[in-house]
């Protein structure tokens, strides 16, 4: 009889946090998807605004993100939704959310259902 050799691996993106341990880059990015930017009937996952997520074993979230144009009048709004969402995942102990203008966002960046969000509330998308 052959013994087999298991090694442990490190769980997938889309496992799900168990025992208080902190969100996976799937959870928070799914914890995002409830910020809308006022001005776009669409959330920010899904226009493509975010540029990056990184979860920290103490539970800090650090999001790079950016927004449709420099000059958004509703950052701070939008900054306060991300935090609140995100700080509502079990484990979160902070959330620094960062905006970044480097490569500026185009439409291009938007996922295919955020494209077709677009499309249903009359944008030409």
């Amino acid at each position: 009889m052959t013994e087999e050799t298991v090694v442990p691996t490190e769980p997938t993106s889309s496992q799900t946090a168990v025992n208080g341990d902190v969100p996976t880059h799937d959870q928070v990015l799914e914890a995002l998807k409830v910020v809308k930017d006022p001005e776009i009937p669409v959330n920010v996952v899904d226009l493509g605004l975010i540029y990056n997520a990184q979860i920290s074993e103490d539970g800090v979230v650090d999001i790079e993100m950016t927004l449709t144009s420099v000059g958004c009048p509703v950052q701070d709004m939008i900054r306060a939704d991300a935090e609140l969402a995100l700080m509502r995942l079990e484990g979160v102990k902070a959330v620094n959310v960062d905006f970044v203008w480097t490569p500026p966002w185009t439409p291009a960046k938007m996922s295919e259902d955020g494209k077709r969000q677009m499309r249903m509330f009359g944008f030409n998308i």
